[in-house]
């Protein structure tokens, strides 16, 4: 786990709507992430969700409406030590009425007067009717609690439980601990920047039933592009045929072939500040595809006969624009250093990543990597770990300019 990640401290605010019935999972979510968390509710998310469910997640008591000015509890004064024990603070589910009491500063129940009185981060996840959603008086107050810097989640669509159909949905818990994390994230250094992050392997097709492809899970590309975005960035994310799905925050390009791929990228490219290429792109794909799945009656071998694809790093490198920062990724199996190298020059990047695909527990379908990281002015670094910590060691070496 990431240092800035480690041993958080989480106050999750439960409010009065129907969503709080998920409030459980988060507290799950959040313990197993390593945060210890301290559950405040309303009075109206008590009627909703038991104390005793929440307090036994938690590993530790949960604090109701009625301790907060209350002859036992009230001299802990815990609308001032909770505020600032938090490194955050999550209201999920958070009501029309939460947000409106908060934007109007009050502090009639423990949960709004820890949000007066808190210096971290606030992450507000709004769930309720869609219609209430959409009220002029809610979008209002949604604007207001933005521009003084509070972080929202946009809820998801779907049925809700009055009946309705739409925008109201209180996201799943891992959306929740993704958005938390962006609000906790100590580097804004990619704020305002776009950066595009290409991830997973291509499938080039025979028939409609067979392709040629490589073991690419895309983790390695799904990491760079996280840590991009928990820095700030607006991040797209060009992502070939992967199993993939906790993709919340990033604009998702799904892609099948390197052609596609190639037209995705290169589409977007002018925009953007940072360009990461990090998918497994075949290099070579069927010179014909037979519309009809090729049978094997009667053929004893079978001649491939195979093109190449379009090389999309050094396209990039050709059109580059001032300012712009390429990042590659060479996988290789024999003299690593030096392919990689050479690689970085052929295609004009500023950065390469090398890794040994022969490396047993490292690369392709697993958790962890080694790498060493090429700079264009001959300076390199070198990372290990888990794919998420290699990550965050080439940001941060490009960021340096080291």
């Amino acid at each position: 786990m990431l240092n800035w990640k480690s041993d958080r401290k989480i106050v999750l605010g439960i409010t009065g709507g129907i969503a709080a019935y998920k409030s459980p999972e988060i507290v799950r979510a959040l313990v197993k992430a390593g945060c210890e968390v301290e559950v405040v509710l309303t009075e109206g998310g008590e009627r909703f969700v038991s104390p005793m469910v929440l307090s036994t997640l938690a590993g530790r008591r949960a604090w109701r409406g009625c301790e907060f000015l209350s002859d036992d509890y009230g001299w802990r004064i815990p609308h001032i030590s909770l505020a600032d024990w938090a490194d955050a603070v999550v209201v999920a589910p958070c009501t029309a009425e939460t947000l409106a009491n908060t934007v109007q500063g009050r502090g009639k129940e423990l949960l709004g007067s820890i949000l007066l009185a808190t210096g971290a981060p606030v992450l507000l996840c709004p769930a309720m009717n869609v219609n209430m959603l959409n009220n002029a008086a809610t979008v209002h107050n949604l604007d207001i609690l933005r521009s003084r810097g509070y972080h929202v989640l946009d809820p998801d669509s779907g049925d809700l439980a009055c009946g309705y159909e739409g925008k109201g949905r209180l996201p799943a818990p891992n959306v929740i601990l993704e958005e938390m994390w962006r609000a906790i994230c100590p580097d804004k250094s990619l704020e305002g920047k776009n950066v595009l992050v290409t991830a997973g392997p291509t499938h080039e097709y025979l028939d409609p039933v067979r392709f040629i492809s490589n073991p690419s899970s895309g983790k390695m590309g799904l990491a760079m592009a996280r840590a991009a975005w928990y820095r700030g960035a607006r991040v797209t994310l060009v992502l070939g045929p992967t199993g993939i799905s906790d993709l919340s925050g990033l604009e998702v390009v799904r892609v099948v072939s390197a052609l596609e791929m190639r037209d995705a990228v290169m589409s977007r490219s002018a925009e953007m500040d940072y360009v990461v290429k990090a998918a497994a792109v075949g290099d070579f794909r069927p010179a014909e595809f037979s519309s009809d799945k090729i049978k094997r009656r009667g053929v004893d071998t079978m001649k491939l006969e195979l093109v190449q694809n379009p090389d999309i790093a050094a396209a990039l490198g050709e059109r580059k624009r001032d300012g712009q920062v390429l990042i590659g990724f060479a996988a290789e199996s024999s003299d690593v250093l030096a392919n990689a190298a050479d690689k970085i020059r052929s295609k004009r990047l500023d950065y390469i990543v090398a890794n040994d695909i022969a490396a047993p527990g490292f690369g392709f379908g697993v958790d962890t990597n080694s790498v060493c990281l090429l700079g264009a002015d001959g300076g390199s670094a070198s990372f290990s770990g888990t794919k998420e910590e290699v990550a965050e060691g080439i940001w941060d070496t490009v960021l340096s300019g080291r």
